[in-house]
């Protein structure tokens, strides 16, 4: 490792690659065999999202306010995971990571919490589990990077016809992506084949990352006054920024003066 290996607190292997915890300035880093920041948490907020992208990934309550189940593909330093168990006391969530090296990280150096009745880490493959686990989550959130680049098995058509075969009636599958990575609009593209065209795209503050938003049901081409309504609401309740969530998407996608358009 390079820039970061000088702050390193903690290192191990799996499967020839490196699982890297760095720590500068009050924050913790975690790294998959590159410098490529996967996972960032401040020790004296070390519940809060301390990332733009992981931030901009829970503007899926915009659609789905109400989730009582949330399944996350790849855990990292368990940032999205904390988030939820401690902001959105009612929903069980499960977090599938094929690397046992970086569960081992998250809890002995990102708080990750212990497993009870709402929360548990399942060690597998991300598409297997989606394709034998029908119907079984409101909310499917996709983060699935090694250090370099978008795991192939979590972007295929036949992975995201999964997830959308995963989802509840209402469900919302959320994917993080580089707009950088030459692979993005084909990426786009699969996504919107599975969920016939219900998309959304939500560029992040910072870095590159796209958020994509597929719903397995239309959301009915919302008014931005009812968005705002409940942009403001969430973001008394949660503590993120869901108004420029907001406003990122009147930029980002299709629209009228009154209306979102899916």
């Amino acid at each position: 490792m390079g820039l970061f290996s000088k702050w390193r607190v903690h290192r191990a292997f799996a499967g020839g690659a490196s699982v890297e915890v760095s720590e500068r300035d009050g924050i913790r880093t975690l790294h998959l065999g590159s410098d490529t920041v996967q996972s960032a948490m401040r020790l004296s907020a070390p519940y809060d999202l301390e990332l733009a992208y992981t931030r901009s990934m829970m503007g899926f309550l915009l659609f789905r306010p109400d989730p009582a189940r949330v399944a996350m593909i790849g855990l990292g330093g368990g940032s999205l995971a904390k988030f939820v168990y401690h902001r959105l006391p009612g929903v069980r969530t499960v977090v599938v990571e094929s690397n046992p090296e970086v569960v081992a990280a998250a809890r002995s150096h990102f708080f990750l919490p212990p497993e009870d009745e709402r929360f548990s880490v399942v060690i597998g493959e991300g598409g297997q589990y989606v394709a034998e686990h029908p119907e079984s989550c409101d909310v499917l959130m996709v983060d699935g990077f090694d250090g370099f680049s978008q795991a192939e098995t979590l972007s295929t058509q036949t992975f995201y016809e999964g997830c959308a075969r995963a989802l509840t009636g209402r469900g919302v599958l959320v994917v993080n992506l580089w707009s950088s990575d030459r692979n993005f609009a084909t990426y786009l593209g699969r996504i919107g084949a599975a969920f016939e065209g219900l998309t959304l795209c939500l560029p992040a503050d910072k870095h590159g990352n796209v958020i994509v938003f597929a719903l397995k049901r239309t959301a009915g081409n919302p008014r931005w006054d009812a968005l705002g309504d409940r942009a403001r609401e969430l973001q008394a309740r949660v503590g993120l920024e869901f108004p420029e969530f907001v406003r990122r998407l009147r930029e980002a996608n299709v629209h009228t003066e009154n209306r979102l358009l899916i």
